[in-house]
């Protein structure tokens, strides 16, 4: 293979070159760093000439419309081989790896160097979709022109025969199958006939002198808006915080509402479904390289995707009913096995919460049922006086009272080891969801003094995320605890 893109250079160029492999990615494609006659580009020997045709003729239209993409210098579609432009050593993923080993702890912001390329790059993709994607060549599409639905049920069944199967998650065949057809018919609603770059994600985006390239759209189609900004935010070893993807998807929105009519509501209705069926593409192969091909960095982007699963199942209820879908989530959350691959961290998340025990203990069924309900009746009760009845544990007259008491001093005490213990044991073993629940009579006094308290003395001691709500308060958050009981 080296010895063929050597021609080519030596054809092009007029002078020999050196040739050095680089990393394989997921594909058969091979490529190599070339260097001579001045210059360094990359040869890529790939044996499916259609998807090189594709390559090349995306290539070249996107060079026009002023996209930064490489450059092709030279081709022997004969051959299967290709000389492109050498866009450096790092793609955004690398970088993003740098910055993270530098020190900065998981709960701390996003570093402002990759976030700053992760906007240059969510502020051009309208510009592939949309502006390039009207003259765009479809016909050089490979192996569909557009994501429909058979393009679907390859991905749908690529996660369920590859993921479900070699990972031991059980289901039921025919009500799956019955479920796919149901979200198939859903994702088909949104609107489609824009370029579906199908791969845009971290390690397809190089980044040089702080300015984001973009690599590997030769599996492109037509398709909707959303699933290309969908797989760039759910990334999965990427674990862009949540805020931040909202704030990226914000950016994205209002980038193609310059250039079309964007319904922010109708995409949102379906943005979800496009992340979940990503996310899907990607645990098939993840299932595919890892667990069959035995290739071991694949596993450890399963973790990761696992905490995004836990994340949508909290947040992003779709607006139709889909029980086997449901269970299958639900086994993969509730997985050991699946958090334990390799070096991967994907983080941890506290949930704290309180609640009225006139409604009822709360469920978990948006987590892997793991955390604790503490009763906080058994503690001295500030509601029962006049003065302190109109005010919540968020206002400094309850925390006061309550912080004066030794029983809810010794209460807190119990509650900070024994959740402690689960903390550094859930880190450990890439368990990313906790939930810790509070409850008193009427879910406003003891319970959220209980709640804040141990909210606080977790993003102090420890490197997680903690969201706090309060079933019994609007709004359900607490800006200002921190501050009056510093």
């Amino acid at each position: 293979m080296q010895e063929l893109l050597k021609e080519l250079f030596l054809k092009t160029y007029g002078e020999p070159a050196s040739a050095a492999a680089l990393p394989g990615d997921g594909s058969d494609r091979k490529l190599f760093r070339l260097a001579g006659a001045g210059r360094s580009v990359i040869g890529a020997v790939n044996a499916d000439a259609k998807e090189n045709a594709a390559f090349i003729s995306f290539s070249r239209h996107f060079r026009k419309c002023g996209l930064p993409v490489p450059e092709i210098y030279a081709e022997d579609l004969q051959k299967g081989i290709y000389l492109e432009e050498d866009l450096g050593y790092a793609n955004l993923f690398q970088l993003l790896t740098k910055l993270r080993a530098a020190g900065a702890p998981r709960s701390a912001l996003f570093p402002r160097e990759a976030l700053e390329v992760y906007r240059k790059a969510v502020k051009l993709l309208p510009k592939f979709q949309i502006d390039a994607g009207q003259t765009l060549d479809y016909s050089k599409c490979y192996p569909r022109a557009e994501f429909d639905r058979q393009s679907m049920m390859w991905d749908l069944n690529y996660f369920k025969y590859y993921f479900l199967r070699l990972a031991k998650i059980p289901f039921n065949e025919q009500a799956l199958e019955d479920d796919f057809n149901r979200f198939t018919d859903f994702l088909l609603e949104a609107q489609s006939g824009y370029f579906l770059y199908r791969d845009f994600q971290s390690r397809n985006i190089m980044v040089r002198e702080g300015e984001p390239w973009f690599i590997d759209y030769q599996g492109g189609r037509r398709g909707a808006l959303q699933y290309d900004i969908a797989s760039l935010l759910f990334d999965a070893k990427a674990d862009i915080p949540f805020d931040i993807r909202e704030e990226l998807l914000e950016l994205y929105l209002d980038t193609a509402a310059g250039m079309i009519k964007i319904d922010r509501e109708k995409f949102r209705a379906h943005y979800y479904g496009y992340v979940y069926i990503r996310i899907m593409q990607a645990m098939g192969a993840y299932g595919l390289r890892g667990f069959y091909e035995k290739k071991l960095h694949f596993l450890q982007s399963i973790p990761y995707a696992v905490k995004n699963l836990e994340y949508l199942s909290r947040k992003a209820k779709l607006p139709l009913e889909l029980p086997a879908f449901d269970g299958v989530w639900r086994n993969i959350i509730a997985s050991s096995y699946l958090r334990q691959f390799g070096a991967a961290r994907p983080g941890l998340t506290v949930r704290v919460q309180s609640f009225s025990y006139r409604v009822g203990l709360p469920r978990d069924d948006k987590g892997h049922g793991g955390g604790f309900v503490f009763d906080c009746r058994a503690l001295p009760n500030p509601g029962r006086c006049a003065e302190y009845a109109p005010f919540t544990g968020m206002d400094a007259p309850v925390i006061k009272f309550l912080a004066g008491e030794p029983e809810a001093a010794r209460f807190l005490k119990n509650v900070r080891a024994l959740t402690g213990q689960s903390v550094e044991n859930y880190r450990k073993r890439n368990f990313t969801d906790l939930l810790v629940s509070f409850g008193c009579t009427g879910g406003r006094h003891r319970s959220v003094y209980c709640a804040e308290t141990l909210a606080k003395h977790l993003r102090e001691k420890y490197d997680v995320e903690v969201e706090i709500t309060h079933a019994a308060l609007r709004p359900a958050t607490s800006p200002e605890f921190a501050a009056r009981t510093a």
